[in-house]
C-alpha cells in the first residue's frame, strides 16, 4: 500500500464526518475568485462546519477552517486551513497563488497535511518520494460561463497517488458546477470525477465520484449583520457514501 492510501486511510478513521460542504470544500481547492481591480483587496474569514467533505471524500468531523487573502488586479494569494475539534484529526493548511480575468481562471495550489502522531509531517519537507512529503502540488485552469462553471485540476508534484503499475498517476479531477436561485436561496448543482486510475481518488479508472447539491441562505441577526448558513448533499457513486452537512462562515 503506497503511502498516500495509508494517509487516506488514516483520514477515513478517525472522522466523525467532514465536511467543508462541498460548497465550502470548493472554497479549498478553487482559487480566490477576483476581477482585474486597481487596489489591493484583503479578506479574512472562517467557517464552522459539521464535517468536511472534499471531492467525495470524507476528510473530517466538526472543523474550523480559516482563511485569509489578498488580491489585486486579477492576481491573488489565498491560504486555507482546517482543523478539527478532535485531538485525531488531520490538519490541513493549504496555499494558493492564482491570476483571474473574466471567467478565466488558473492556480497552483499547495497542500499540506499534518496527521495526528505522523512525527514525519514537517512543512518544509519536500522529498522527492511520497515516503518523504505531506505536501501536494495541484494546477488548475477553469471557466465560469455564467450557468455553469468547469474546472479542471491536476496533481503535479508531491504525495500524489499512483497507478497500478506503481508510477505516478498525476491524479486529476473535473468538476462542473450550476448556481442557481430557488426560494428565497442561492443554490448550487455540481458534478465531480477523476478521469483515470488513481490511488488518489481509489479510482480504477474514469469514476464519478461526488455528486452535491447545496443552499446558502443569510441569517440576519441585526439590522446591520447577518451570518451566511450552508448546508450540502454530496453524494460519492463510486463508494456510494452520503453525507449530509451544514456550516457558518464568519
Amino acid at each position: 500500500m503506497d503511502c498516500f492510501t495509508k494517509k487516506v486511510t488514516k483520514m477515513k478513521e478517525k472522522t466523525t464526518k467532514r465536511m467543508k460542504a462541498i460548497l465550502v470544500s470548493l472554497i479549498a481547492v478553487m482559487p480566490v475568485a477576483t476581477n482585474a481591480q486597481d487596489k489591493v483587496e484583503t479578506s479574512v474569514g472562517a467557517d464552522v462546519v459539521s464535517g468536511y467533505i472534499w471531492r467525495g471524500q470524507d476528510l473530517g468531523g466538526v472543523s474550523v477552517q480559516p482563511s485569509l487573502s489578498v488580491a489585486y488586479k486579477g492576481f491573488s494569494l489565498g491560504a486555507w486551513g482546517s482543523v478539527g475539534l478532535e485531538s485525531s484529526d488531520t490538519k490541513e493548511f493549504d496555499l494558493t497563488l492564482g491570476y483571474s480575468t473574466g471567467g478565466f481562471s488558473i492556480s497552483a495550489t499547495d497542500y499540506w497535511f499534518n496527521m495526528a502522531g505522523d512525527q514525519a509531517a514537517k512543512y518544509f519537507q519536500y522529498g522527492a518520494h511520497n515516503e518523504t512529503n505531506s505536501h501536494v502540488l495541484e494546477a488548475q485552469v477553469g471557466y465560469d460561463f455564467g450557468p455553469v462553471a468547469l474546472n479542471w485540476y491536476t496533481n503535479f508534484a508531491g504525495a500524489d497517488g499512483v497507478k497500478s503499475n506503481g508510477k505516478r498517476a498525476y491524479s486529476s479531477y473535473v468538476t462542473l458546477a450550476a448556481p442557481f436561485k430557488l426560494g428565497d436561496m442561492e443554490w448550487t448543482a455540481e458534478v465531480g470525477a477523476t478521469p483515470w486510475e488513481t490511488s488518489f481518488y481509489g479510482a480504477n479508472g474514469f469514476a464519478v465520484v461526488s455528486l452535491s447539491i447545496g443552499a446558502t441562505k443569510e441569517i440576519k441577526v441585526t439590522d446591520s449583520f447577518s451570518l451566511p448558513l450552508f448546508a450540502t448533499a454530496t453524494w460519492n457513486p463510486r463508494t456510494e457514501g452520503a453525507y449530509f452537512t451544514v456550516g457558518m462562515s464568519f
